[in-house]
């Protein structure tokens, strides 16, 4: 009885410090079979060898996950992982695969992996749903850190709304979303054509997972993606930035070259500045001026709808300034309008079309993210969905033909003021802004 209370309580002990030294971490791979897991989707091999779970291709099959049994909320995942440097994978996570809902398809974020020159690994993709939420372009510094033909090191942090990568120490992407609280983690192959050669390989390692004591990292140390409306989180204060909209009111704004709001032509719905069609209305501006700034914004246009988003205005008429140009490309005639698409979507208006792909390009009814940084040397950016699509030098030479060449070409020192309101213009279609933020540069 003794020696049996003397085992049990070793027993014990041995347990406590086992906990403690594993600090909550949980393996998800024994490193023997892939007990735990399942595969769906595409066809790609899967198969245990040496200690690591190896996924080859296979030609013209769909996208393979292999997927836990499991579904996982707040967590903090880690895991290594060897590709080949010709291979696009990533890591599926809160990923919902259900026979009701895209006839099964696997869709959620993912954590990519890219060993192209792209470089784009440790950024966030939402798969089969909204595409792209957090590019690479986001987050330069962050490119070089994926290592070719070694093993790479991948932490993916999700704490309530806050969705966080780290690859190899680094901080990569930053995300606050709360589209899906909670889903399936997998490992993917991603798919190759029928004439693309087979038999090209990932391999994964010391995969866990810890779901308990968990805090979400807030530091500002990299550009945050906040999708969750007119929402300013810690680190984005942070990082100093402030709403411009409160997504409640219409404090802060007025009527362009007036003192205050417009009485029709704009309204405050279900957290967004929506544009009236078809009423009398006006352009508002912000009442604070900018210099160098960071804005961001969100807009949504209805068919066939015009607006845009101008700074630097007043000289011409307080309506007249820069522009970023908010626009349906498919139904409004503008877009073939001006010279080589200069009056396209997020490109400067009548001045420089945007180098935008289509598939960084919502339609009507959709939200788009737009962005525009101006620095204190008159550098100006324009992005549009996390890709930079317009970049000149405000006040250059190039600048200057570009001007004189345009509808702008009457106005003397066109777009060269010192401080501006932001403005949205009003343009008889309806669309709506929300998460309006801005931050001085």
């Amino acid at each position: 009885m003794r020696k049996i209370q003397i085992l049990l309580a070793l027993l014990l002990f041995v347990s406590i410090v086992s906990a403690k030294n594993n600090d909550g971490w949980v393996s998800l791979f024994n490193g023997k079979d892939l007990t735990g897991w399942h595969q769906l989707n595409g066809e790609a091999k899967y198969h245990v060898e040496k200690g690591e779970i190896v996924g080859t291709t296979v030609s013209n099959t769909p996208n393979s996950f292999l997927c836990t049994d499991k579904d996982y909320g707040d967590f903090i995942l880690e895991l290594d992982l060897l590709v080949a440097n010709d291979m696009n994978s990533g890591i599926q996570f809160r990923s919902i695969s259900k026979p009701e809902v895209m006839n099964g398809r696997v869709h959620g974020y993912q954590c990519e992996v890219d060993p192209s020159t792209r470089a784009w690994s440790g950024g966030i993709y939402d798969e089969a749903r909204r595409g792209w939420l957090f590019t690479g372009e986001l987050n330069p510094a962050a490119k070089p850190v994926f290592k070719l033909e070694q093993w790479n090191h991948y932490r993916i942090e999700c704490v309530g709304n806050s969705i966080r990568t780290w690859l190899n120490g680094i901080p990569v992407a930053y995300v606050l979303d709360d589209m899906t609280p909670s889903g399936l983690i997998a490992l993917q192959v991603h798919a190759i054509g029928k004439d693309d050669q087979p038999g090209k390989q990932i391999r994964w390692k010391n995969i866990r997972i810890k779901t308990t004591g968990l805090k979400a990292t807030e530091t500002p140390d990299v550009f945050v993606v906040n999708l969750l409306p007119n929402n300013l989180s810690p680190a984005e204060k942070a990082q100093g930035w402030t709403l411009l909209f409160d997504g409640k009111t219409t404090s802060g704004w007025k009527a362009a070259g007036q003192d205050n709001f417009p009485a029709e032509g704009w309204k405050v719905e279900e957290g967004t500045m929506m544009a009236i069609a078809k009423v009398k209305g006006t352009d508002i501006v912000t009442v604070d001026k900018f210099s160098a700034f960071e804005l961001q914004f969100e807009f949504n246009f209805a068919e066939g709808a015009n607006s845009g988003v101008k700074y630097f205005v007043g000289n011409g008429g307080p309506g007249i300034g820069l522009e970023y140009q908010v626009l349906d490309d498919k139904r409004h005639p503008d877009a073939k309008a001006g010279v080589v698409g200069n009056r396209t979507m997020s490109s400067l208006y009548d001045l420089i079309p945007a180098d935008k792909q289509e598939r960084f390009t919502k339609g009507a009814n959709e939200w788009n993210i737009g962005r525009l940084v101006v620095y204190p040397d008159n550098r100006v950016e324009h992005w549009l969905n996390g890709m930079k699509v317009v970049d000149y030098v405000r006040g250059s030479n190039i600048y200057k033909a570009l001007v004189a060449r345009s509808k702008y070409a009457e106005f003397k020192d066109f777009g060269m003021v010192k401080e501006t309101p932001i403005l949205l213009q009003y343009h008889n279609d309806q669309v709506k802004f929300r998460s309006l933020k801005i931050r001085k540069l």
